[in-house]
This record gives structure tokens, sequence and C-alpha cells, in this order.
């Protein structure tokens, strides 16, 4: 009799309202999510009218929508983008308005849509957006008719498909929104809330702009409450204001709150500023924002302190891909996969290297999790793009830059508009490596010939004069800053420098209240004393221990963000290779060993984490990192890695380095429940404990010491026989509506249910009931198959399997997981 692993998630029909109403962030009006019921069409066509009912070109389809990750990989496609399409694509979707809402201003509120597009209705033609993560709204009242069907089209042109250096993903991959509001109303995040602590009590100085379409002035009140986590009201003022004509008006008001609870990482409180307009009595609009209490301080000597307590930041950067979900944004997804970073140790993402989903932030701002929050990766001119390889052959020259003169102020005006009530972000980027050397700025320092410059990273033979001209960066840079200052003087403004002994002849690094330093630690001692007054952090940093304690051991640097917390799709190696490998979490979000590493460094909680691997050989180049170290003799072969995964596999005899990442003062190997091997003190040059030992099959354990030798954590590895089985677990919120994503962690075991590491087998997933299945993943960089149909391989015996439930009340869903000489598992879904 086969055995059955259950799982009952409970879930709630609300007509996919409940999810991203909490996200929604254009800040007046009455919300509607309209992600259903649209139609897509790949390739150029004339589809800015109705389609005919006939017409067999178009797919019904739910929205997000990254249409990218809907087709096969090829190695004909370009590296940089994952080797996967992009195209053109267009969108179509009927709306009928009721009559009631003539005399109504209307908006359509799209998140993000990648990228130049264009939006329609009726036909004509209302806006065009080339950027593809800026959120951007449109008026479309002039344009609809009530009482009959509107046809909502959206033209989206991806045909510069290489135009990035990472996957970016194809279409409206995040929510789109109709928004209904009176002609006098709040405008576009046209509330502002920044916190101050004076003297033990929280000050919230709040701004709200008004927007009056109407042909005459109106008198209105704006009224504001603060309410704490349990909606008590604990501060509330109110103004009176006349709004013009056609015309705007900003309310500015303070409120106090006493003794305020304050956000920070392990407690992050919140508070909710409700904004509510009034016209002879009657309320006209109404807004919601959370917000809070925290103060930030930066400082050339002591660094970066939260709520006064000085800190190490201990960041990764994050780009926006999930693995085989593309762009698509789903915030259980993001939750999960924050929550696992933070289980690590990290504090806070760097938004590499643009704005990202707003739900992102909102989750930021309730876990604990700092953000810097990113805009740009070239300004001007266009980087290298590769397109066979990561840094191999001949580069592409597509990008972002042909529209950044026209629109990269309003772009990076309308992210700080947006995210600047979010508690968790700390500082705003305004570029990443946009002064790579000679990619494309150049400048004399690159030759050489001053002592105190040289090069930083590789820059393709010195100065070359008829590149553009490095002091160009300082202009610019003064120019973002400004833009940011006008929206936001709260926080700090920053940028990571690539090429900082060329920047540094420049007015760049001068123009930022904090410098990011990418791969340049080297420069962490020297640049602190020839610029005193310069606050400095790392701002993308490798792995290596030596990096870490680069910032750990130096009041003066404040933090790191690793490359990368995740990897993602997209700056792949030769093919066969879908991404950037060098994550503490794979596509899956499952933790890999060298994120056991990190938290061995980064986590205050007693950890310990075993891995093996041949002691011949080594580990392997598990990454482009290790490879690249590999191919220039960085890495001696009997170093320990952070990349052993915890097999305890072996031929009998065989010679095994067994690694332990711990944060124990020391730590002692057992195998079958006797010790072998001496007991062992941290190393504090590696940051990894290790014993070569001869292959027994049984039981490895590990037992991690305190400085009095008592035991305060084990960790253990099982040999395992034959896959036998497959466990299926749902993680998560396990109260979940309707439309949301249930994400099931699929495991093959033994026999005796132990995991099987070395498991590749396919499984095949099956689904009785109303649901949809987005996507199999199970994190292997070097797995080309096709990730559009139910059938995947499992790597080191996990996967991860998103399905989305679409059933009514009542209804039940049944997921079954098989594969060949396997015993099934399946998980029953029931909707309430």
């Amino acid at each position: 009799m086969k055995k059955i692993c259950r799982s009952l998630v409970i879930l709630a029909a609300s007509g996919f309202m409940g999810l991203g109403s909490l996200y929604a962030q254009l800040g007046f009006g009455k919300a509607e999510r309209i992600n259903l019921d649209w139609r897509f069409h790949l390739g150029d066509t004339n589809g800015k009218m109705p389609r005919e009912s006939n017409n067999r070109g178009w797919q019904r389809i739910m929205l997000p929508h990254d249409w990218g990750v809907k087709y096969p990989l090829s190695p004909s496609l370009a590296s940089a983008t994952g080797y996967l399409p992009g195209g053109i694509g267009w969108y179509q979707k009927q709306l009928t308005l009721p009559a009631e809402d003539k005399g109504k201003r209307l908006f359509l509120y799209f998140e993000g849509v990648y990228n130049r597009s264009e939006v329609f209705v009726n036909g004509k033609s209302i806006g065009k957006r080339p950027n593809g993560y800026v959120s951007f709204a449109y008026d479309i009242s002039p344009y609809v008719e009530f009482g009959k069907e509107n046809t909502i089209a959206v033209r989206v042109d991806h045909s510069q498909s290489a135009d990035s250096r990472w996957y970016t993903g194809s279409g409206i991959y995040r929510d789109v929104w109709l928004v209904r509001a009176n002609p006098l109303h709040i405008d576009q995040w046209g509330v502002y809330a920044y916190p101050e602590i004076k003297h033990g009590k929280g000050i919230l100085n709040t701004e709200v702009t008004l927007i009056n379409s109407a042909s005459s002035a109106s008198a209105i009140t704006v009224a504001q409450e603060l309410l704490d986590e349990t909606g008590k009201v604990v501060a509330k003022k109110s103004h009176k204001i006349q709004v013009g004509a056609s015309d705007k008006a900003t309310v500015q008001q303070q409120l106090t709150v006493s003794n305020p609870m304050l956000w920070n990482l392990e407690q992050p409180k919140q508070y909710t500023l409700r904004t509510i307009v009034t016209q002879n009595g009657e309320q006209i609009d109404q807004s919601e924002v959370k917000t809070g209490f925290r103060t930030f301080t930066f400082d050339p000597n002591k660094g970066f302190a939260l709520n006064g307590e000085w800190m190490k930041v201990k960041g990764v950067c994050l780009h926006h891909d999930a693995g085989v979900l593309g762009a698509e944004v789903y915030p259980e997804v993001w939750r999960q996969r924050l929550l696992t970073l933070k289980s690590l140790g990290v504090n806070a993402i760097r938004t590499s290297h643009n704005p990202q989903a707003s739900s992102l932030y909102a989750l930021c701002d309730e876990l604990g999790l700092l953000v810097m929050d990113e805009a740009f990766d070239e300004w001007e001119f266009p980087k290298r793009k590769w397109l066979a390889g990561w840094n191999v052959g001949t580069p592409g020259f597509e990008g972002s830059y042909d529209f950044f003169e026209s629109w990269g102020e309003q772009d990076l005006a309308d992210m700080v508009k947006r995210d600047r009530n979010h508690l968790s972000i700390f500082a705003w980027s305004i570029g990443n490596e946009v002064d790579y050397p000679n990619d494309p700025y150049s400048h004399p320092i690159l030759n050489g010939e001053k002592k105190e410059g040289g090069f930083t990273q590789a820059s393709y033979g010195g100065y070359k004069k008829e590149a553009p001209d490095a002091m160009r960066l300082g202009d610019i840079a003064k120019r973002l800053v400004a833009v940011v200052k006008r929206y936001d003087k709260s926080r700090a403004v920053t940028a990571g420098l690539a090429g900082v002994a060329m920047s540094n002849e420049t007015a760049y690094p001068g123009a930022l209240d904090i410098a990011g330093y990418n791969y340049t630690e080297s420069r962490y001692q020297q640049d602190h004393q020839r610029y005193p007054e310069r606050v400095i952090f790392g701002s993308e940093n490798r792995h290596d221990l030596s990096a870490w304690l680069s910032v750990r051991d130096n009041a003066h640097i404040f933090g790191q963000f690793l490359w990368t917390g995740i990897d993602y799709l997209g700056e792949s190696g030769r093919w066969p290779s879908r991404g950037f490998y060098s994550g503490l979490l794979d596509f899956a979000g499952f933790v890999k060993p060298r994120g056991y590493y990190r938290q061995s460094l980064w986590s205050d909680k007693p950890m310990a984490y075993l891995g093996t691997y041949p002691l011949k050989g080594g580990a392997g180049a598990t990454d482009v990192w290790s490879a690249l170290e590999s191919e220039q003799g960085q890495r001696k072969s009997e170093a320990p890695s952070m990349d052993a995964w915890p097999i305890w596999n072996y031929q009998e005899g065989q010679q095994i380095r067994v690694v332990c990442y711990t944060n124990s003062a020391e730590a002692r190997l057992e195998l079958n429940g006797k010790l072998i091997g001496e007991q062992k003190k941290y190393d504090e040059k590696t940051g990894i404990i290790f014993w070569d030992i001869p292959y027994t099959s049984g039981k490895l354990e590990v037992v991690g010491l305190d400085d009095d030798k008592k035991e305060v954590v084990r960790h253990a590895v099982q040999s395992s026989q034959h896959p036998a089985a497959i466990q299926a677990k749902v993680i998560g919120d396990k109260e979940i509506k309707s439309g949301a994503i249930v994400q099931i962690a699929l495991q093959i075991v033994d026999e005796n249910n132990e995991p099987v590491i070395l498991s590749e087998d396919e499984v095949t997933c099956n689904l009785v009931g109303n649901a949809r299945l987005l996507g199999m993943e199970a994190g292997n960089n070097a797995d080309m198959a096709d990730y559009t149909d139910n059938k995947q391989r499992v790597y080191h015996g996990k996967m991860l399997v998103y399905v989305q439930a679409l059933a009514q009340p009542g209804e039940t869903i049944n997921i079954r997981f098989t594969s060949p000489w396997l015993k099934t598992a399946t998980v029953q879904c029931v909707v309430k």
C-alpha cells in the first residue's frame, strides 16, 4: 500500500483582491486589481482595437505575466538574458464601466511593464513609458465610455532582448489596477511621511498634495490620524485649505507621539497614517500609509547606526526574478525567500539594479530588513552585454541608455515618490557601476601613472581618449542627487562605484552622502585616510572571508552587500547555464552550502553545518566566482570549500574532506556515535573547521562547543539508500486566499525517510481541480530542460513547486507528484 503524504491548505476565495491590495501604492481613490481576463499575442500586430472572436493568435492569460519564461531556453539566444527570448507582445482587456462612474476620474495603474510600453484605450494612445521597472498611471477618463465595453490594449516592445546584463522578463509582470477617484483627490503618491525622534518624542512630518481637476475651486479639510498596531489613535491633526480650479495644493502637518515604538530589525513596529479628505462634511478621498519611527546615522569613522545603535549592515544584492517564475511577482514567494535570508543573518538587501515591486518593500518593512533602493545600471551610454557567456566573446550594446536623457530624472523621481514611505529604505542609490573603467567612461588615471591610482578591475587597455570623459560622471551625479533630495531629504544618497580609482579623480563620489565600493576592499583604508569625511561601505562584494573581515574589523566600514543573495537568471556562463550561481540561496530559494557558511559568520544563533567532498579534486567549481578563481589559481586544492554539500555517500575507505561551518568556539566530529578525528578550534583564517577521514557509511555528526567546552549545537548527515519515495510539504502561509500561491517543497527520501541528496529523479506534477501549475524549480543552473511543462528533475534530491489556487469556496484541489519506482505524494487543498 502506497504511503500518501497529505497536507491540508485552507484557502479563502476573495476575488483575488486580498493579497495585492496591501501593496497598491498609487495612494488615492478606490483601487481594484484587474489581473483577470486578459488576452496576449506574441508578435507585433494591430492590437489597439478589439480582437475578432475567431482570432486564435490571442491567448487567455492572468497577470502577472512574463512571456520570456514561458518559452524554451535556446543556445541561440543571449547568455546575458539567460538564453530566454524577448520580442514584441500585445495585451488586451475588455473593461465595462457602470454608468455611476461617470463624473469620476478613472486611472490605470501599472506596477511594472517590461519594457517600452504604450497603452491604448479604445484605440487611442494615452501614453508611453520606456523604463520597464518604474510604476506609472494614466488618467483614462477622457477616453472611456460608460455602460459599454472599453478596450484596454498594451503594446510591449522588448525587441531589444539583450538590453540588460541579466534576465529582465518581458510583459506586464506586476499587478495592474483600476482606480476610481473624485475630481478633487490626493495626488499620485501624494502622502509623504518622514519620522524624526527628538527628546524621546516621535515627530511624524507629513505632506499631503491634493489635485483638483474640477473647473471651480473647493474648500476642503485634510484630517490625519496615526494608529498604532492595535488600531488605537495615538495622534491626530487637521487642516483646512482652498484648492484652486485645475490646480494643486499641499498641506504640511506634524503628529507627535510620546515614547513611540521604534522600527528595528528585531521588532519592526509600524504605525498606520490615515488621511481623510472631506468637502462640506462629506468624505471625498482617503489614504492609509504604513509608517513609523526610526533614525539612521552615518559617520565616516563609526559607520552606521539604527536608532542610535552602531551596527554592521549584512546585506545581499537581489535581482527581481524567481527562477522558473521569471519576473512575475508573487508576494508569498518573496516572503519565504526573505525569511530564509534573514534566518542566515542577512539584515539588508540592495535592489540590484532597479526599483522592484512595491510588495517587496512592504515585506521588508514588516519583516525588519534594511533596503538600499537602486535606480539605474546605466546612464547616458550602454554597457557591454555578454551574448555567448559571461565575459566571453563579443558583447552587445543594447540597453536603456537611449531614453536616459529624456526619462531618467522622471524615472528616479517616481521611484523616490513611490517608495519614500517605506521604513526599511535607508539609502537611495542613483547608479551601479556606471563608472566601470572603459565601459564606457575613461580617464588618464587608467594608465596607472599616479601611485594612488591604477586599476580596480579589468579595464581593457588603459586610458582611451576616444571614450566618454569620466568627468561627466560628477555632473550627472549631482543632477540625480538633486532629484532625490527634492522629494526626500531624510535619507542618504549613494551609488555602487566600480572604478573607484577613476571616480576619485571626478566629482562623482563627492556628490554622494555615502560611497559604495564594489569589490574594492583594498581601498578601504587608504581612501579613509585620503577622504576623512567620506562614509564608505561595500556596495557589492564577493563571498570571501577576507571581504567580510574588512568590514567586521574596521569601524569606519559599516557593511557589505554580497553578490548575490539568491541565484538569478541571466548573466549566464557558456551554455549550459541558466544564470549566475553565486547566491546564498538557489533559484528555488533553498539554502546552498555557502548560505550556511555565511550564517556561521553573520548569525548570533548557535549553528553548525556539515558538508563533504572527495579529497582529490576538491569540491569542484560550483559557480562563476569559483571557476574564475580556479582559472586564476587563487584557490589551492587543499583549502576548505564553502560549497560542500551535505552528502555522506562514497566508496568505503575513500578519503573525504569533511567541512564544518559553525559559529561555535570548537567542534568535534563523530561517526556512528564515536569520536573520529581531533576536537578542533574555530579557524579564524578560513572560518571553516575540517577533517580528512576515510569514508564509512552511517551517521556523521558534528558537535559545536562553546568556550567552556559545553555542547551548544549539533548537525548530522546520514548515508542514504536508493530513492524510495517523494515527500511533499506545503511551506509558507497556510491561510491562503483564492488566487494565492501554494508553495510545495519536494524531497526524495529512501526507505528510512532519509533525504537522498544524490537523487536527480524526474518528477511529474498533475493537478485535479481548479488550479494552475506555475512552475517546478529544482535550482539546477546546468539543467536546460523544458521548464514550461509539468515534469522536472530534482536537484540534490529537492524541488519547489508553485501552484496557484483558482478554486471557489468548497472546492478541492489535489496535487499529485509521481516518479517511476518512487512512492507517490499528494497534497490536498481545500478552498474555504
